[in-house]
């Protein structure tokens, strides 16, 4: 199996206990129309009260969190972000079909990423395992760079120029095999030939036995929200790779006449 696997997550004593408090007061607000107090929410989640001051004035100060009346009670950038996340979820609602579909007609493991601007990655958003014994391995909710991965040179052939720009000047091209792109020229080279066919390859750049092969997913307004890919061994990929591009172009160019008719 070649398998992505996550970095160890650091030792920090202190951000684990405090989000899970922090998800704790949405948890405890989101079921108090009348809202509740510092000695309430205290008692609820057996927290100190200065701990909880410490989390909820930057929540207060940022309208995650209305303060009134010695009440506290959800504020609306947390029903924006709610609105944003059930956005995704129906996103993906949508698009999930054509990932089954892509699953069946390949045999091999499929993906959808979307373009996390803030960090400069992929976020992978949904994925379906091949059932194949050799097979390439990925879980939701995985972070990869755009400038190795079939699927993150989709999305910055397609990002704003702005954003583009930037992502030359600051993101450091690390060689995670000899095969990696790690030079602005060649990159931007991949990002024209993605634009002229619609198709991204990577072979071996990321992970030195596996490849893979991304299209675009346009909304309605003309611009990609989304990279649908084919992740695959490396041999098996060029054995098949003919095959695995028709499949690939096909079922991205129907998931996207779907999503933009979904619209109108």
């Amino acid at each position: 199996m070649l398998k992505e696997t996550s970095a160890p997550a650091e030792r920090d004593v202190t951000g684990p206990r405090s989000l899970t408090r922090l998800l704790g007061i949405f948890d405890l607000l989101a079921k108090a129309p009348d809202g509740m107090s510092l000695a309430e929410l205290n008692i609820s989640l057996e927290s100190p009260k200065s701990s909880l001051l410490n989390l909820l004035r930057p929540l207060v100060a940022e309208e995650y969190l209305m303060h009134d009346a010695g009440r506290y009670r959800l504020g609306p950038s947390i029903f924006r972000l709610s609105a944003g996340v059930m956005a995704a979820w129906n996103f993906s609602k949508l698009l999930r079909p054509f990932l089954v579909e892509l699953a069946k007609g390949t045999d091999e493991t499929v993906y959808i990423g979307v373009l996390a601007v803030e960090h400069k990655e992929i976020t992978y958003v949904d994925v379906i395992e091949s059932e194949q014994s050799v097979r390439y391995s990925m879980h939701v909710g995985m972070r990869r760079p755009l400038y190795c991965t079939a699927a993150g040179r989709v999305l910055l052939a397609h990002a704003p120029d702005a954003f583009v720009n930037d992502y030359m000047k600051t993101v450091r091209f690390e060689r995670r095999t000899p095969q990696t792109i790690t030079t602005k020229k060649a990159l931007r080279g991949e990002l024209d030939h993605i634009l002229e066919c619609g198709l991204s390859v990577s072979r071996g750049e990321l992970l030195p036995d596996a490849a893979g092969v991304s299209s675009p997913i346009f909304g309605p307004d003309g611009t990609v929200i989304a990279a649908m890919a084919i992740g695959a061994p490396l041999e098996r990929f060029d054995r098949e790779r003919p095959r695995l591009e028709r499949q690939m172009m096909r079922v991205a160019q129907r998931a996207s006449a779907v999503g933009q008719a979904d619209e109108e």
